[in-house]
C-alpha cells in the first residue's frame, strides 16, 4: 500500500512561552522552538503500522520552508520511507484552501492507495484534510481513531459527539484525518536522526507542481490576536507545575468538588 501523510512544522508549545507580536497580528515567532504537529505524528505512526501490516512505502509531506526539512526528516527517522518539502514564495501566505491546492498536485505527481493528515493542523482549523479529499474528489473520514484494512477498503472508526465510536467502510484511495489517540507514535531516538541525517529530499516548487503564478492565495486574512480577558470568578494559578496542583485540589476540596 503507497501511503502519503501530510505533516506541518508548528511552534511547539512544550517549549515556548507563546506570545503577541506588538502588531497583535501574530504571535511572537523569533526564538521560537518549532516541532512536527501533534496529531501529524499519530498519523505518521498509522501509517508505518499499516505500511508493516500490509507492505508498501510511506510517503511524509508537509508545504513550508526550507526549515520544514528537519520535520521532514524528522518522521523518516521515526520510519517513513521518503519525504518531499513543497516549497515556493507563493504558498507563504496561503491559507488552508492553498494548503490543499497545493498538496492536490503533489497527489497528482504520485499513486497513493491512503491519504492520512492530522484532525488538527493549519492553525487550529481542522480543514486541509477535508479540502484535499473534496479536491481530489476521493472518500474521506474525519477524527480517525481506528483503522482496519479489508481488501481494497478500509473499516474506520471516527471518534462522534458522546464518547461514541462510528463504523465505516471506506474504499481506497481515500483521505483520513487521524485523531490522536489513534496510537502511541514510537520514540525518535539520535541514531533514527542520525540515519536520515543525509538523505536527499526533494524539493518542489510551484513550476514544478505545474502551478501558474497566482493560482495559490489566501481567502482568509488576519485581523487580530488578542488574549480574551478572564472571565467573572476566574481566577488563575500560578507557580510550577506541582504547586498549581496543590492549590487546584485545595480550591476543589472547599467548594465540595472533591473530599
Amino acid at each position: 500500500m503507497e501511503i502519503l501523510v501530510c505533516v506541518t512544522r508548528v511552534p511547539d508549545t512544550a517549549e515556548n512561552e507563546i506570545e503577541l507580536n506588538s502588531a497583535g497580528d501574530d504571535i511572537e515567532r523569533d526564538d521560537l522552538v518549532y516541532s512536527v504537529n501533534e496529531w501529524d505524528n499519530y498519523a505518521v505512526e498509522e501509517a508505518i503500522q499499516i505500511r508493516d501490516r500490509v507492505g508498501g512505502s510511506v510517503t511524509v509531506i508537509t508545504v513550508g520552508d526550507d526549515e520544514s526539512d528537519e520535520i521532514l526528516r524528522r518522521e523518516m527517522a521515526m520510519g517513513a520511507d521518503k519525504g518531499i518539502l513543497l516549497s515556493d514564495d507563493s504558498f507563504e501566505e496561503a491559507d488552508g484552501r492553498g494548503i490543499a491546492s497545493v498538496l492536490k498536485a503533489a497527489v497528482a505527481q504520485g499513486n497513493y492507495d491512503l491519504i492520512l493528515t492530522g484532525a488538527q493542523s493549519e492553525g487550529g482549523a481542522g480543514e486541509v484534510g477535508g479540502m484535499l479529499a473534496a479536491m481530489l474528489d476521493l472518500p474521506y473520514a474525519s477524527l480517525v481513531v481506528s483503522i482496519e484494512e479489508s481488501g481494497d477498503s478500509l473499516k474506520v472508526g471516527r471518534e462522534i459527539e458522546g464518547g461514541n465510536i462510528e463504523m465505516n467502510e471506506i474504499s481506497m484511495p481515500c483521505v483520513l484525518s487521524i485523531q490522536t489517540g489513534i496510537n502511541e507514535p514510537r520514540y525518535v531516538g539520535i541514531r533514527g536522526i542520525r540515519k536520515v541525517a543525509t538523505v536527499d529530499i526533494p524539493v518542489q516548487s510551484a513550476a514544478d507542481l505545474g502551478l501558474a503564478d497566482g493560482s495559490i492565495s489566501s481567502g482568509v486574512k488576519r485581523l487580530d490576536y488578542f488574549v480574551p480577558d478572564m472571565g467573572e470568578g476566574a481566577e488563575m494559578l500560578e507557580g510550577d507545575d506541582d504547586e498549581i496542583i496543590e492549590k487546584l485540589i485545595e480550591m476543589l476540596k472547599a467548594k465540595g468538588g472533591i473530599k
